[in-house]
């Protein structure tokens, strides 16, 4: 399975769909969308892609028939269809780039720019914060002056002494 960074922009429009309830498996257990998807063998944040670049009724019919295809499906009255109708509607519209495409080129406030993921920013700020200490505080020793380092000329140590009685 393909983890969410792996596919460019998708953010957290997605959320809503990707954590919807589903319904009940066999079992009791509530079913996301992500969690049915991935029992499906299907990566969820690719397929929520694909299926925000789809119309509407192609969308409704592709989750139909993977809402269908679940081994222990939903449980309920509700046929797949009309679950698959409910959450696509929470999918994000407006033109979303195909999976596997580059990221697109976005008006900012200063221009056009690459968008690029807040997290990304941030680690670069903290990187070029880091490496900027390091740089200070490795300059900021000054190599101290040759003639102050070396020891003085006078020595600390005691003469030898003779043993008592040394050849007598």
């Amino acid at each position: 399975m393909t983890h969410p960074s792996s596919v460019p922009h998708l953010g957290p429009e997605f959320e809503a769909f990707l954590f919807a309830p589903v319904g009940e498996d066999g079992h009791g257990m509530l079913l996301s969308v992500l969690s049915a998807l991935a029992r499906l063998n299907v990566d969820p944040w690719r397929e929520a892609a694909k299926l925000a670049g789809l119309p509407v009724e192609k969308a409704t019919e592709r989750l139909t028939s993977l809402m269908a295809a679940l081994p222990d499906g939903p449980s309920g009255h509700r046929d797949p269809k009309t679950i698959a109708a409910r959450l696509v509607a929470l999918l994000p519209r407006g033109g979303r780039p195909p999976a596997g495409s580059p990221m697109p080129v976005r008006a900012t406030g200063r221009g056009v720019g690459l968008a690029m993921p807040s997290r990304t920013v941030l680690l670069i700020i903290f990187l070029v914060v880091v490496l900027g200490a390091q740089y200070v505080f490795a300059h900021r020793q000054s190599a101290a002056p040759i003639d102050a380092i070396r020891s003085p000329a006078t020595s600390t140590a005691s003469p030898p002494i003779e043993p008592p009685f040394a050849g007598r």
